[in-house]
C-alpha cells in the first residue's frame, strides 16, 4: 500500500494555499497528532503529515493486527524476500523540472538552518553494497541538499566511494509504503539489501512481493514512490543545521556532504511526505523498527518474553519497558542486561511481569510503585550511549528497574482486586 493509497477518510483537509516557512504545518500536526493532516497546495502541491503517527494505522497499513508489528518486522529480518521488478514504475508518470523550490519542502521550526526533507529515504549501492536509509537533508539551492550521514552505512558507502575518486549515486524516495519505511531504519549487516526486509514484510501482510523499478542511474528503489530524486553525494561540503531531533531539541551544526540532484520524477497525482521533527510519527518510525532487536535479544536471556516497548515519553529512543513470565529470580535482571545490547542507545529500562499492559504508562509506574523497592535498581555508569541525549557528556548512566514480583512470595498479594463480570 502506498503512502497516497493510505490516505482514506479519516483525515483533516486544508484545502487553501499553505506558505511552507510558515509555522502552520508545524503547529497543524502538533494540534492533533494522531489525525494524519492532508495539505492541499504548499507550492502547488499535496502533502501530508501524521501519516503512521500511531501504532494502530502502521498496523492497518501493514493489514495485521497492533500486537503482531514487533513480530512481523523481526520474521521479514530473519527471511528477506525477492522483490517485484517492473518495467514501468509508477515514479516515472511524471519527469518533472530539477528544481527542489517547487516541491512542498517546509521549515518545521524558527530557528531550522533551513527547509528540510525529512521523509526522505536515501537508495545507494556501491560494488555490491546496498543500503536503504532514513537522512534528513536541508535545502541549499534548486538541485543541492545538505544531507546528514550519521556514521554509519551510508556514510560508509559514500567513503567507499570517494576513496576511489568517485561521488556516490544516490536516489532520494518520498512517499513511500510503511513497510519500506520501518525496513529504512531497522539495525542489519553491513551491505544488507533492507528493501528485501521491506518486501518480506509486504508478502506477508498483501500477499504479494515489493515492487520495485529501476532509475536512469540504475538504483532500484520502490516503484510506488511518490518522488524520486536522482542525484550523486559529492566531494562538497558545508554547515547543516540547526535541525529539531528526535528529543524536540536542536541537534548541532555539522560539515555534511552536499547531494547535487540531476533528476526529479513523480507519480501521478503524488503526496509529499511531511515528518514532523520531534512528533509521535518521528518516534514511532525511528524508534519502532529497535523493537524487534530488544525482543530478539531479551528472548536469548528470558525464555518468555511477553512484548517491548520504546516508549514516547522517551522519544522511542531512550526509555524502554518489558515485559517478562519469570522461570527463576534473577530473570528480570537479565532481561534488563540483554534489552541494553538490543538497544545500546537505551537510557532506561523497566521491566515488569506479563500481566501489565506495557502500552498503558500508568500501568507499567503501577508496577514500580507497588512490585519493587530502590535496592533492585541497575545501575551501569560509564556506557557509551545516544549522541542523540542532550544531557550526555562522553558517557551515560544507565538504569534498569526490577518491577517484577519476587518468586515465593504470594502473587495475589501484588495483583489488582478484580471486579465481578470483568
Amino acid at each position: 500500500m502506498a503512502l497516497r493509497d493510505f490516505l482514506g477518510e479519516n483525515v483533516f483537509s486544508i484545502k487553501g494555499n499553505t506558505d511552507p516557512v510558515s509555522t502552520k504545518i508545524t503547529e497543524t500536526m502538533l494540534s492533533d497528532q494522531d489525525t494524519t493532516v492532508l495539505f492541499e497546495n504548499i507550492n502547488g502541491k499535496k502533502a501530508a503529515g501524521n501519516v503512521f503517527s500511531t501504532r494502530k494505522k502502521i498496523a492497518a497499513a501493514m493489514n495485521i493486527s497492533p500486537e503482531k508489528i514487533v513480530g512481523h518486522i523481526l520474521s521479514a529480518i530473519d527471511s528477506p524476500c525477492d522483490l517485484n521488478e517492473v518495467k514501468t514504475p509508477e515514479f516515472t508518470a511524471n519527469k518533472m523540472k530539477t528544481d527542489l523550490a517547487a516541491l512542498p519542502i517546509p521549515k518545521y521550526y524558527l530557528e531550522d538552518g533551513g527547509s528540510y526533507i525529512t521523509a526522505g529515504v536515501i537508495v545507494a549501492e556501491y560494488k555490491g553494497k546496498k543500503n536503504v536509509s532514513f537522512h534528513r537533508m536541508m535545502v541549499v539551492d534548486k538541485d543541492k541538499l545538505a544531507v546528514r550521514l550519521v556514521p554509519r552505512h551510508l556514510f560508509t558507502l559514500y567513503n567507499e566511494a570517494k576513496k576511489d575518486g568517485k561521488e556516490l549515486d544516490v536516489s532520494i524516495c518520498i512517499g513511500l509504503p510503511i513497510e519500506v519505511l520501518i525496513a529504512a531504519a531497522v539495525s542489519t549487516d553491513y551491505g544488507t539489501d533492507e528493501l528485501r526486509i521491506a518486501s518480506s514484510m509486504f508478502q506477508a501482510g498483501h500477499g504479494k512481493p515489493l515492487a520495485v523499478g529501476r532509475c536512469s542511474n540504475g538504483l532500484i528503489v520502490p516503484s510506488s514512490s511518490d518522488y524520486v530524486l536522482e542525484g550523486k553525494i559529492t566531494f562538497e561540503t558545508m554547515s547543516e543545521g540547526p535541525f529539531v531531533d528526535i528529543t524536540g531539541t536542536y541537534d548541532i551544526v555539522r560539515e555534511q556532504p552536499i547531494i547535487k540532484i540531476e533528476k526529479m520524477w513523480s507519480c501521478k497525482d503524488p503526496v509529499f511526505h511531511l515528518l514532523l521533527p520531534g512528533g509521535n510519527e518521528h518516534f514511532l518510525l525511528m524508534g519502532l523498527p529497535r523493537e524487534p532487536m530488544i525482543l530478539k535479544t531479551v528472548r536469548q536471556a528470558v525464555p518468555r518474553v511477553k512484548g517491548v516497548r520504546l516508549t514516547e515519553g522517551g522519544c522511542c529512543w531512550l526509555n524502554g519497558v518489558v515485559s517478562i513470565a519469570k522461570n527463576k529470580e534473577g530473570d528480570g535482571v537479565n532481561a534488563i542486561l540483554a534489552a541494553f545490547t538490543g538497544h545500546p542507545s537505551m537510557k532506561q529500562v523497566i521491566v515488569v511481569d506479563d500481566d501489565i499492559d506495557i502500552f498503558n504508562d500508568r500501568e507499567v509506574e503501577w508496577a514500580v510503585a507497588t512490585r519493587m523497592q530502590g535496592d533492585r535498581i541497575i545501575k551501569i555508569p560509564g556506557a557509551a550511549g545516544s549522541s542523540l541525549d542532550p544531557s550526555i557528556e562522553t558517557t551515560t548512566y544507565k538504569v534498569g528497574y526490577d518491577a517484577t514480583i519476587l518468586l515465593g512470595k504470594d502473587r495475589k498479594m501484588f495483583e489488582k482486586a478484580k471486579v465481578p463480570g470483568r
